[in-house]
């Protein structure tokens, strides 16, 4: 057999529908079931052969260094159990050619927000460790390029460029967790929020799942995201109070009864119509819960005088800004229906 050809000029199975990278790439079972043998493997990957180990049990056929897209599929074949696309394990000797998936097994960290194409994060040439998710269960170790990552919920991958890739939330959580850099995680997160990634909510109820939240330069970083986030959401209010031609509101006031006490804060409000909107820019932390009750306590109170208060969050804002414009002037335009609310004195916030 010419040890120029990466693989033998007959092979039980045809190779036809592999990808250009999963013909450079494969494991010691997709090998054989190419009718090429363990020991057959391991001449080709001997000093100066033309093929080489990448990683236990996966190996790279052709000499020099592999490009960035090898090693993903290198890593994600030694992590992942490989599976066809109709779900059924591929066999070696399997009549039927499947193009294989990845299954229980996805980039994750700072290459995965590589792929997601955050421009603060590093380039894949230049990751010594590509971070991969699997199930807590796995009998795997971190080895060679692979750094393995557990979790006990493994989240829906995300397909780039033809990799699953975790979530942005997932994956940021991942990064910021190997990271000591307090500039980086904070360039991290702000790019997840001003690029529409994600929202705030979102990275925040990552990393305390990750009990991330104790670390002072994760603190730090996440009150410049959630001040960022609620800037953002503040100009997307105003974009659809202007867009849909909903009348002008008075912006970011408090609400005090005559001689009495304070009512709470709210982003906008209508005075004539005795309707407010609040953005729910609330973070998922550990209280939770008590931050919830005051929001509840407040509307409460506030609906007991009369006033219609609608809760917006930055989600629905960026998704479904028309969707919530229309509940803002169902409200508006229900007030005439509405016995008059108690008066009321507002104050700029």
């Amino acid at each position: 057999m010419n040890h120029n050809t990466p693989l033998p000029p007959a092979t039980p199975r045809p190779v036809c529908h592999l990808s250009d990278v999963q013909r450079r790439v494969m494991t010691a079972a997709q090998l054989r079931s190419h009718g090429v043998s363990s020991g057959e493997t391991g001449e080709r990957c001997r000093p100066g052969g033309p093929w080489q180990q990448i990683l236990p049990g996966v190996y790279l056929l052709h000499p020099g260094r592999p490009t960035s897209e090898e090693r993903l599929h290198a890593v994600l074949l030694y992590a992942a159990r490989e599976v066809s696309t109709s779900g059924v394990p591929v066999q070696p000797g399997a009549g039927e050619p499947h193009r294989p998936v990845y299954e229980g097994a996805m980039i994750t960290g700072l290459a995965a927000l590589t792929l997601h194409g955050f421009t603060s994060a590093p380039s894949l040439v230049s990751l010594e460790e590509i971070d991969v998710l699997v199930p807590r269960p796995r009998r795997l170790r971190s080895t060679g390029c692979a750094h393995v990552v557990r979790t006990p919920d493994l989240p829906a991958p995300e397909q780039v460029t033809g990799v699953p890739v975790a979530p942005v939330p997932r994956a940021l959580a991942d990064a910021v967790s190997r990271l000591t850099d307090a500039g980086a995680v904070r360039r991290l997160l702000s790019e997840a929020v001003r690029g529409g990634h994600c929202e705030p909510a979102a990275v925040v109820r990552e990393l305390n799942d990750a009990k991330l939240l104790g670390r002072p330069h994760v603190v730090d970083a996440v009150d410049s995201l959630l001040a960022e986030g609620r800037a953002i959401a503040e100009d997307r209010l105003y974009t659809m109070v202007r867009e849909y031609g909903l009348p002008n509101p008075v912006w970011n006031v408090d609400l005090r009864l005559p001689g009495g006490p304070h009512l709470g804060g709210l982003d906008a409000y209508w005075p004539e119509h005795a309707v407010a909107v609040e953005l729910d820019t609330r973070a998922p932390r550990q209280d939770d819960d008590a931050l919830w009750s005051e929001y509840a306590r407040k509307r409460e109170h506030l609906e007991r005088l009369g006033i219609t208060v609608v809760y917006i969050t930055p989600r629905k804002l960026r998704d479904a800004m028309e969707q919530q414009a229309t509940v803002v002037r169902t409200a508006l335009m229900a007030s005439g229906d509405r016995d008059p609310a108690a008066c009321v004195v507002v104050l700029p916030r």
